[in-house]
């Protein structure tokens, strides 16, 4: 897509991939597509730009993020609506700005571009930077406060649960030995430290040993999978009827979360055994996608960060209202 504007950095994940999958909910004039991961604001201009009579309405917890992406729509004027606030929230906004369903909804979870680049939110495990790592700097608690105050059981648990880190134990003890020395403030201490408590025989394999501790990490700090937990539900909430709901996880617990709402959709609660199925137990969500669709050699080669990419897309069938 070329425009009068600098190329930008970031090549959005699976571009097209995610317009095909909207396109058959929000090809019609005046309908609404919910960008729930603004970041740069790659996805938000394709979809301007390829449906041009579809109203935006995008979301991001960074300010910083919405005032490129800002910069970056300006040229498509009211039909894009930025809107400062977290996924989990959609609901609230959509009703605050008097919108009562979304054909559309598009998640692309994790790290934007803009956040990894940018060495001093402290999300890059590759450069030395302040242990920050909030999505959103205004609130909340850093990176290095978690370091520096959780116990050695909260620390455990959560390089264990978020991180899916085998030496989750070991790691925590060097922190808190190390903490006592010195307070955490920068990456790059982190990195070693990490890196000399995962034995040398699993540090030759499956990249930088730091990197799931900085996963771990940055998911306790934003609260991603609690705020995941409840966006997808609400989301689904504000779908409309032949709604489409795209979302891409880059790691197992974020597409674990997103699969088993979906499925439930999916799935008829009756009884077994029923000679027929009332209409309030039969499934209202349709998968679309046969799993998780993964991202094309050529996709990931144009975009590394497409590589551990999980893409999974339902559309609304049916009204919930006789549920309850």
């Amino acid at each position: 897509m070329t425009t009068n504007e600098p190329a930008p950095k970031h090549v959005p994940v699976m571009l097209q991939r995610c317009m095909d999958a909207l396109a058959p909910a929000i090809s019609r004039p005046g309908a609404v597509v919910v960008d729930a991961t603004l970041g740069l604001g790659g996805h938000s201009e394709a979809l301007l730009t390829q449906f041009p009579d579809v109203r935006l309405i995008a979301v991001d917890r960074d300010p910083a993020a919405l005032k490129l992406s800002g910069e970056r729509l300006a040229r498509f004027g009211d039909r894009a609506t930025l809107v400062h606030a977290v996924y989990d929230e959609i609901p609230e906004v959509l009703e605050r700005l008097d919108v009562p369903k979304a054909d559309g909804v598009l998640f692309d979870l994790g790290v934007s571009s803009m956040q990894l680049d940018e060495a001093d939110r402290g999300f890059a495990y590759a450069q030395d930077a302040p242990l920050d790592m909030r999505m959103d700097q205004t609130r909340g608690i850093s990176a290095a406060e978690v370091l520096n105050t959780y116990s050695h059981g909260q620390l455990a648990r959560i390089l264990k649960l978020y991180g899916e880190e085998r030496f989750a134990g070991k790691i925590a003890s060097v922190i808190l030995r190390e903490r006592e020395k010195e307070p955490f403030t920068t990456s790059a201490r982190l990195v070693e430290l990490v890196r000399g408590a995962i034995p040398a025989a699993t540090r030759r394999t499956g990249g930088n040993p730091a990197k799931r501790t900085f996963q771990a990490l940055r998911i306790e700090v934003n609260g991603e999978l609690e705020v995941l937990d409840r966006a997808i539900p609400g989301a689904l909430d504000v779908l409309a009827l032949g709604g489409r709901i795209v979302v891409m996880s880059y790691q197992s617990l974020e597409d674990r979360l997103v699969k088993q709402y979906f499925a439930a959709g999916a799935t008829t609660t009756a009884p077994p055994g029923l000679p027929f199925i009332p209409e309030e137990h039969q499934p209202w969500l349709k998968l679309i996608t046969r799993g998780a669709e993964l991202a094309t050699e050529e996709e990931i080669e144009e975009n590394r960060r497409a590589a551990p990419v999980r893409l999974r897309v339902a559309e609304r069938i049916r009204d919930r209202s006789t549920r309850g």
